[in-house]
């Protein structure tokens, strides 16, 4: 099934609004995507908080729609 690339940036950026986001399409599949995300709200979170911060933003889409994220986080 997939998703599409400008639907995770827009989940993402609306969850995240300050985030710097560079998404790639890994296998050109819409199943298989590495994002990085630059954001202010990573500040005094653990990576693992990061990254359920931006899974979380996806909300039922891991797992069902999504295949494989690939997630990087850094502290803007």
């Amino acid at each position: 099934m997939g998703m599409k690339a400008e639907d995770i940036h827009a989940m993402v950026q609306a969850a995240l609004p300050d985030a710097l986001i560079d998404l790639k399409d890994l296998a050109g599949d819409n199943d298989h995507y590495s994002i990085t995300v630059v954001s202010s709200q990573f500040h005094g979170k653990s990576r693992v908080q990061q990254h359920k911060m931006v899974f979380d933003a996806l909300g039922d889409g891991m797992g069902t729609k999504l295949h494989a994220l690939q997630v990087t986080t850094k502290i803007k």
